[in-house]
């Protein structure tokens, strides 16, 4: 059965820009070649850890959103283990209220992103 998951990871921030698009890559790329379907990603960016993990204070923190069967959730955090650019990861199984939700989110933050897009034409068709 195909359920829908997120996952959230923490990469270190010692690596470059270029490094951590190849973090991301590979776990995107891992989870399309075993069947997932990726919705949503998004980037939050270098944020400061709650405590210091590995001598850290800050992260890269990136989100994945997908569906998948229940079957891969083992083996790629099994993937996540094994590498040593993350500092953490979390993947959750999302139920239908939590789809629901960052589905309206996501919706929200595009209207939100049209509608300031649309008013700098408005007012050069004012002047």
């Amino acid at each position: 059965m195909v359920n829908r998951y997120e996952t959230v990871f923490i990469v270190t921030p010692v690596l470059s820009e270029d490094q951590m698009k190849e973090t991301v890559e590979k776990y995107t790329n891992f989870l399309t070649e075993h069947g997932a379907e990726i919705v949503y990603t998004n980037n939050w960016g270098m944020r400061k850890l709650a405590y210091p993990i590995r001598k850290k204070t800050t992260g890269f923190y990136y989100l994945i959103e997908f569906n998948a069967e229940g079957s891969l959730i083992a083996d790629l955090e099994v993937a996540y283990k094994r590498d040593e650019r993350l500092l953490r990861f979390l993947t959750v199984s999302l139920d239908k209220y939590a789809v629901a939700y960052n589905e309206k989110k996501r919706n929200a933050k595009k209207a939100a992103a049209e509608t300031v897009e649309e008013a700098p034409a408005a007012e050069e068709e004012n002047k």
